[in-house]
């Protein structure tokens, strides 16, 4: 933010919905529609595009009156972007309960003020390595899905479970270990918080034996003692994903992870406090010797090119951990952005980054 226009912005709000081209599962409820604001600023010369996407009954500002107070924040951005970066960087510490906003007017500005981030991977140098997601459904339309992931080349593959039943899907998970070892595939799955913590660690233990990189959030969000026993005790590393969600404030984050102690985290700027939010999260789990990913969370290709250089620029050219930006092609209607999939790497296919 060293270098901001300070001409007169106009920000106008655009509110969308996208499709899925097919039911998207998870153990909270099935997606077909996905509603989107985009942030547009312009001073009649520069332009930039962000995208504020809060998932319903997950994010801590899905709230019911999200236009009119996105309206009022982006008014309030405007005015702070006239008085110069500090005024900037005090606002965004106001935007601390609205991740999705900030995430979105973060990203636009990147873009207006050209100070987006500069990467052997928005020059289109190297590739981000991806996981391959295959969302909930039937015992065959898994399996199915499962194939299809690892015929496109991934060798990352992370499975929504919780919703059918659970013999069932470690039966499904039996079969891909028998054809791949872990050296061939790496595993992930992704509860939601779908098991009871008195059957959780139980769970756990017969997950463990497939060779599973990782289980995301086992038991609901917000029973630290739980989750804290659970990873003592578990022999699947454990990352939290919805238990970040809410924990703002910088103090809290350091006692939750203390208190907790899990294996990874993983950040989804639009729920876990924007950009600032993101590095704010990996610097104190670092700090912990607690490892990280970044994905998106369903936003369209314009977030989720924000979220890929912003991938880029954290963790460097050199990324060993496949990230969770694999979502672009969810949609029948998507925002074009120069991003393609070349096996299981995400790719920027030329110079020009739009956010």
């Amino acid at each position: 933010m060293k270098n901001l226009r300070i001409e007169e912005l106009k920000i106008d709000i655009e509110e969308r919905v996208l499709h899925f081209k097919q039911p998207a599962g998870t153990s909270r409820g099935v997606y077909t529609e996905r509603k989107i604001w985009l942030v547009k600023m312009t001073d009649g010369d520069a332009v930039g595009i962000g995208e504020c996407a809060p998932l319903p009954r997950l994010s801590c500002d899905d709230i019911p009156d999200y236009s009119e107070k996105l309206r009022v924040k982006s008014e309030e951005f405007a005015a702070a972007y006239q008085q110069g970066a500090a005024a900037v960087s005090a606002f965004f510490e106001t935007m601390r309960d609205y991740p999705s906003m900030l995430f979105g007017l973060e990203t636009a500005m990147l873009n207006f003020a050209k100070t987006q981030h500069s990467t052997p991977f928005s020059r289109g140098e190297v590739g981000i390595p991806i996981n391959g997601l295959v969302w909930m459904g039937t015992y065959e339309e898994m399996q199915e899905r499962i194939e299809q992931k690892l015929a496109q080349g991934f060798r990352c593959v992370k499975l929504k479970i919780g919703a059918i039943d659970f013999d069932a899907e470690l039966e499904l998970i039996k079969k891909i270990r028998e054809r791949y070892s872990y050296h061939e595939v790496e595993l992930r799955v992704d509860a939601n918080g779908a098991f009871p913590f008195e059957e959780a660690l139980y769970k756990l233990e017969l997950l463990s034996q497939y060779a599973l990189h990782s289980i995301e959030q086992p038991i609901k969000a917000k029973q630290w003692a739980n989750m804290a026993e659970l990873c003592r005790e578990s022999p699947l590393p454990i990352a939290l994903d919805e238990e970040l969600i809410g924990v703002n404030d910088p103090d809290q984050k350091r006692q939750m992870l203390n208190i907790i102690r899990p294996r990874y985290i993983i950040l989804k700027p639009s729920l876990h406090g924007g950009m600032m939010g993101v590095r704010e999260w990996i610097d104190i789990a670092n700090d912990m010797g607690i490892g990280s990913w970044i994905t998106s969370a369903l936003e369209s290709n314009v977030g989720l090119n924000a979220i890929a250089q912003l991938t880029a620029d954290i963790y460097g050219p050199d990324i060993r951990m496949s990230q969770g930006l694999g979502t672009g092609q969810l949609f029948t209607d998507n925002i074009t952005m120069p991003l393609e999939i070349r096996g299981d790497k995400l790719w920027v296919v030329h110079n020009s980054i739009h956010s």
